[in-house]
């Protein structure tokens, strides 16, 4: 009457046969613990593979951060599309790469003709000083007006091409690749100039 309730179970439970095998688990059966949260398992998982000492973690974090970077600038220079950076990735900063790099446009000239108009401003003959003032206007408007126009029929093409897709930062990404001289433009152009995108 006073025992304990664990005796009174081992008392009726019946016993295991050692020699017979143990059965396999019903897969509705519960299996006697609750499923570890997402979160858990994450850390379990982080533990496992962090090195005992932190110089070492700092090493191998260095030594990771490495890899990628060298991967990086090799796939910016072959045009690789699995390594390269993320603002590069997918099809629509693809077609925008092409489609500047299909083109002339006169921003890409900008930092020789600003070293040509720094040099004659340097020319001190009175009423040749506001021609290189108005030099410096024109290169500035004619840059304007072909970015405006190249944005917008870059933005029309691509909403052609891609209905679906996000657009987003695709015409700022273009018209900066645009002010880049062609040979030093990364990833590699990959289309010759006047080909039809």
């Amino acid at each position: 009457m006073f025992r304990s309730r664990s005796k009174e179970a081992q008392a009726t439970s019946p016993q295991v046969n050692v020699d017979r095998p143990k059965q396999p688990r019903d897969p509705q059966a519960p299996k006697g613990r609750p499923t570890p949260k997402r979160s858990e398992t994450a850390r379990r998982r982080s533990l496992a593979h962090t090195p005992a000492d932190r110089k070492e973690a700092g090493k191998r974090a260095r030594e990771a951060r490495r890899a990628d970077l060298a991967r990086q600038r090799e796939a910016l220079a072959n045009g690789d599309e699995r390594y390269l950076p993320v603002r590069d990735k997918g099809p629509v900063r693809a077609y925008a790469r092409d489609f500047v790099d299909a083109r002339y446009s006169v921003s890409e000239f900008f930092l020789p003709l600003a070293v040509l108009i720094l040099v004659l401003s340097m020319i001190n003959r009175g009423a040749f000083q506001a021609y290189v003032l108005l030099a410096w206007l024109v290169v500035i408007l004619a840059i304007v007006l072909n970015s405006v126009f190249l944005g917008l029929t870059l933005k029309r093409a691509l909403k052609q091409r891609f209905p679906n897709e996000n657009l987003k930062g695709a015409v700022p990404y273009a018209l900066m690749r645009t002010l880049q001289m062609r040979r030093l433009r990364l990833p590699k152009p990959k289309v010759k100039r006047g080909e039809k995108r």
